[in-house]
């Protein structure tokens, strides 16, 4: 599935339509470029699930914790890594425990450490026709998980 997102507007319309969609466990990976919008697109999500308060970027935590009703969400931020044995150091394996909504970016940074994605979101700047960075985004489902997921979003 591939869209335009011409403004940040766009983003959160696709947020709320996302968010009906996530289910415990579900792991997602998000790729881009720096400043291609992924935690934007995170928060959006966030609140479109209901989140009311603060969700802060995990560039410098690497990793931040969210309950959403019973859903418990961890948002990882892997850019920082130079190595991937910084995952093993760093005791997120616990976090992915089959119930843990897990969304990762920059995923590569610990590619063959971490779990296997379920569907995989990538955002790509791109101006639009007027003038604006809009944002090119690919979901591609990768398990049945992430099908679901992509079926539903689709309809």
């Amino acid at each position: 599935m591939s869209l335009l997102l011409a403004d940040e507007i766009a983003t959160v319309t696709f947020a709320a339509h996302l968010a009906p969609t996530i289910k415990a466990g579900i792991v997602i990976y998000l790729r881009g470029d720096l400043g291609a919008g992924k935690t934007t697109l995170v928060r959006a999500l966030m609140h479109a699930m209901g989140h009311t308060g603060r969700v802060n970027s995990p560039t410098y935590s690497l990793l931040e914790s969210y309950q959403i009703g019973k859903l418990h969400l961890r948002h990882f931020d892997l850019y920082r890594f130079n190595d991937a044995s910084e995952w093993e150091a760093a005791g997120f394996r616990d976090e992915f425990n089959g119930e843990n909504v897990c969304l990762i970016e920059w995923p590569e940074r610990a590619q063959h450490l971490i779990p296997m994605a379920d569907m995989e979101i990538t955002l790509e700047v791109s101006i639009t026709a007027t003038g604006c960075n809009g944002r090119n985004l690919t979901v591609r489902a990768i398990s049945q998980t992430g099908l679901e997921c992509l079926n539903l979003l689709q309809n």
